[in-house]
């Protein structure tokens, strides 16, 4: 048999294991200051090709989504909402030169692909926080918004993470470093929660919950599909996982919360996931919601972030 991992418990700071406040955006990594130069490999942009203080130094809000096409969407919504001048379409994807991630800014707010799955959005956040680092940014807010099945939720609700779970329900990362398994913890910011939920209680048409969300590492197996390719359970099984998962406060399954929670959370980010729920997983696996509902479901988490960037700025009368 081979040996376990050793596994090491990653604190915050000074051994404090509570959520910690910053001005600044940190990097964990002290070989960063002895490098003549820093390229950001899967953004095209580099700190001697680039002047990322002058490109992104008056960055204050950062979306993140799964989708290139959503998020420039969301990008030219913001634009619309924030009433900056030009044309939408003049908005222009800064990571042109890869086809990797896309990003859009306007004004103070930064719209980013991530990919679909842990792998994929831990390499954007690695990039990112380091640009945000470079570019000596203060004060930044840092939300994923997202699809996600929902668990015992009717479809379009929005769930604002409580805390990010993994598939045995514990709030918690496991990364393996140098063949040992390092954990750090996935809570997230408490009072930025609230003040979401706050702001969703003032849209129209918006059913939103606090609750926890499961991140997995699969779309399929992974999260408890009969229609996969494989399948190695039986529906009893699947619904009794899911009741154990209801049961532990998990109202919605993605794939990309733990890691994002847990990167943000030891760079000093104030961070949410905010995902809207496109079915119940009680009820099925596949999503068979008609095209345009499913449009309208996928704007609702937009929607919040512009009511909620908007009251930041203070835009409102």
């Amino acid at each position: 048999h081979q040996a376990m991992a050793p596994i090491l418990l990653e604190s915050v700071g000074n051994e404090r294991t509570d959520y910690i406040e910053h001005e600044v955006v940190h990097v964990k990594n002290p070989h960063l200051d002895s490098m003549e130069e820093d390229i950001l490999y899967h953004f095209n942009l580099g700190t001697k090709t680039h002047n990322l203080q002058s490109m992104f130094g008056d960055i204050k809000f950062v979306c993140v989504g799964g989708s290139g096409n959503r998020m420039k969407a969301f990008a030219q919504f913001m634009h619309r909402e924030l009433g900056l001048i030009g044309d939408t379409t003049d908005i222009e994807d800064i990571c042109a030169g890869t086809d990797r991630y896309s990003m859009y800014k306007v004004g103070p707010v930064l719209s980013i692909s991530h990919g679909m799955g842990v792998p994929s959005i831990s390499i954007m956040l690695h990039e990112l926080i380091k640009l945000l680092y470079h570019a000596k940014c203060s004060d930044v807010t840092l939300i994923r918004i997202g699809t996600s099945g929902g668990v015992g939720l009717e479809p379009g609700t929005v769930v604002i993470t409580d805390r990010a779970v993994d598939s045995f329900f514990r709030p918690q990362f496991e990364q393996v470093v140098l063949g040992k398994v390092i954990v750090r913890s996935t809570e997230l910011d408490a009072n930025l929660a609230q003040e979401l939920l706050q702001c969703a209680t003032e849209i129209p048409n918006l059913p939103t919950v606090i609750g926890n969300t499961m991140c997995t590492h699969d779309f399929y197996e992974g999260q408890g599909r009969l229609d996969g390719a494989l399948c190695s359970f039986s529906t009893e099984e699947k619904l009794e996982y899911l009741r154990k998962a209801h049961e532990a406060g998990v109202r919605n399954i993605e794939m990309e919360s733990t890691v994002f929670a847990a990167m943000c959370r030891i760079c000093g980010l104030k961070a949410a996931v905010v995902c809207v729920t496109l079915l119940d997983r009680f009820e099925g696996d596949q999503i068979s919601t008609p095209h345009d509902v499913l449009t309208e479901y996928q704007q609702r988490p937009q929607c919040l972030m512009s009511h909620f960037i908007k009251k930041r700025l203070g835009l409102f009368d």
